[in-house]
């Protein structure tokens, strides 16, 4: 299977709930750079395994997040590095408000399994949207 494909496949998991099954095509030494900004972010937001992944950021989505999303707008497939590029929505729990936020990952792949995922996301908007 393409590279592309796991990643898609990923989302739909991620989107069904199945973390388990968003994580299956992930590197157990995953590195994850996560956007500061977020209250559950610590330190510079880098994060390493995938099982620190679930726990440290994964898990704490409902904690913050009433009906969060990733709304997919494009992908941008460069082989062993593909873009994703869409929005956050939901609402931020904190202010009760509704927000969709941009957002795009780059994921980099070694041998069918991400190793390496970079966020950028407008963390402003989603805490306090206009």
């Amino acid at each position: 299977m393409k590279n592309l494909e796991l990643l898609k496949e990923g989302y739909a998991k991620f989107a069904q709930g199945d973390i388990e099954g968003a994580i299956a095509n992930w590197a157990s030494d995953i590195e994850w750079n996560e956007c500061k900004g977020l209250p559950y972010v610590k330190n510079d937001g880098k994060y390493v395994g995938k099982e620190t992944v679930v726990k440290e950021v994964l898990a704490p989505i409902p904690e913050y997040y009433e009906g969060f999303t990733i709304e997919i707008a494009d992908f941008v497939d460069g082989g062993d590095k593909i873009t994703m590029v869409g929005f956050y929505t939901g609402i931020w729990k904190a202010t009760g408000k509704k927000f969709k936020a941009n957002a795009t990952h780059t994921w980099y792949f070694e041998n069918g399994k991400s190793v390496r995922f970079i966020q950028a996301v407008d963390t402003a908007e989603i805490i306090n949207p206009v």
